[in-house]
């Protein structure tokens, strides 16, 4: 089965065939770097990292573009609340979110532009617009007309006569449904010379500008939030095409993190952090939450999902570690086909997860019988599924030596898995005082263990 992608253009799964064969080009709509990331800021961006990896595991060199707005009101508005400069606070802020991808193991993008440095892109793409007749520049503002374009509105279905931009009225628009490309300078703020006077860009301008300068006028690929698809993406798409582009081949779109039925907002006050996060969970136990549920699907947060979620992460860790105790070095195998044919369905993550875990219960059973190779053949497939997942446990990023535990977490880890292999290797040579004198030394410690399908899971006993 080849990759298909649900594409909100058409509204259906397509297959995906790149522009360029061999190449998948993507742009991902980045971080507007006001505040300190939170979960629901990151979530997109590990989606479309398992997205990538997929990719590159089907044999595509992906060229992967992530912005960052890095000027914006809301930039502003919170750099004079705090008394800072805005190109402080922004690139403060920038580095936090940097801090957070890399945290969570996301790969680097090929390039990850700021608004600020293209605005000489910017300025060409509105010249071509207003000399196509889809653009006009008014008091030193320039606006995008909605209605010199037919077929703006079919990226969100939204209705001509019901579109409003969300952005207040300025005094030269011809049609309030009209949006701003470049605003006019105000006292303080900064700016940039145009043909039409100081200013700064508009939102959706950026993106178009930045997209086209290193993917080129069309690509494969443009990723966001579905919070996204309308102005933002729709404004996209009209500007880019009305220019002549052809743009994004696919629109795929991540569904939200909420809290209580909300999505996750800065504004109503209901954020978890991800350093908040990484002081009570370890990086790739947050990463597993994050990706397992389908990317089109809203994640409803809980400590008790997120708990869930860790535990299942471990469960991996547990085995693998084990193998590799009893049997030696587990080097990458190959993704069993259920799991290759769950991630070209749309990239259906729990169904893949499932593969995944359905894996793992069978290498248990088959330590559990001795029958070493056995086991051997499902960890090496287990170590290629998680590679792709950006969380195998045994990689120099996520193994304890590479990984963010402490050396007591460390230490313990290595103590209690030792014991397990020992017992476990006792029990299978029926040497069972062995096995029980390793029991009671793993209880001493106050740890529980349970004996699972997915084999022994343990916790540190509460006192």
């Amino acid at each position: 089965m080849a990759l298909h992608l649900y594409d909100t253009a058409t509204r259906s799964v397509r297959e995906f065939h790149p522009a360029r064969s061999g190449t998948a080009s993507m742009y991902v709509c980045g971080a507007t770097v006001q505040g300190v990331p939170h979960i629901g800021h990151v979530r997109g961006a590990l989606n479309y990292d398992v997205l990538r990896r997929w990719l590159v595991h089907s044999g595509h060199d992906v060229l992967m573009v992530r912005n960052v707005t890095d000027i914006d009101d809301k930039i502003l508005t919170k750099a004079a609340e705090a008394d800072r400069p805005w190109w402080e606070w922004a690139a403060t802020h920038e580095r936090a979110f940097e801090s957070a991808y890399e945290s969570l193991g996301c790969l680097p993008p090929s390039i990850a532009p700021r608004a600020t440095g293209h605005v000489t892109q910017m300025i060409e793409l509105m010249q071509r617009l207003i000399d196509g007749g889809n653009a006009y520049a008014s008091g030193g503002d320039v606006y995008f007309s909605v209605k010199a374009f037919d077929g703006y509105g079919e990226l969100s279905g939204q209705k001509l006569d019901e579109v409003q931009q969300g952005e207040s009225l300025g005094e030269g628009k011809r049609d309030p449904r009209d949006f701003t490309l470049w605003k006019a300078a105000k006292p303080g703020e900064p700016s940039w010379p145009t043909p039409w006077g100081e200013g700064r860009p508009g939102w959706h301008l950026e993106c178009s500008a930045m997209a086209t300068a290193y993917l080129g006028p069309e690509f494969d690929i443009h990723g966001g939030g579905v919070d996204l698809v309308f102005p933002h993406h729709e404004n996209e798409r009209a500007q880019s095409t009305a220019a002549g582009d052809g743009f994004a081949r696919y629109w795929l779109h991540n569904a939200w993190v909420t809290m209580s039925g909300e999505k996750m907002s800065k504004s109503l006050g209901n954020t978890v952090s991800i350093p908040q996060m990484l002081r009570d969970y370890r990086a790739p136990e947050l990463r597993y939450y994050l990706v397992q549920p389908h990317y089109r699907s809203t994640i409803e947060y809980s400590d008790g999902a997120l708990g869930e979620a860790a535990q299942g992460y471990r469960r991996i860790e547990q085995f693998l570690r084990r193998t590799a105790g009893i049997v030696g070095a587990v080097h990458l195998g190959e993704v069993p086909k259920d799991f290759a044919t769950a991630l070209d369905d749309d990239l259906a993550t729990p169904q893949a997860f499932a593969v995944l875990h359905n894996t793992v219960r069978d290498g248990n059973a088959a330590l559990d019988e001795a029958d070493n190779s056995k086991a051997l053949a499902f960890a090496a497939s287990v170590r290629a599924m998680t590679d792709v997942l950006g969380l195998d446990p045994l990689s120099a990023r996520w193994s304890e030596a590479g990984g963010n535990e402490t050396p007591t977490r460390q230490a313990l880890s290595e103590l209690v898995e030792g014991l397990l292999t020992e017992r476990q290797q006792a029990r299978a040579e029926k040497d069972f005082a062995r096995a029980d004198a390793a029991r009671d030394r793993l209880q001493q410690a106050g740890i529980v263990v349970e004996d699972t399908p997915n084999g022994p899971q343990w916790t540190v006993k509460e006192v």
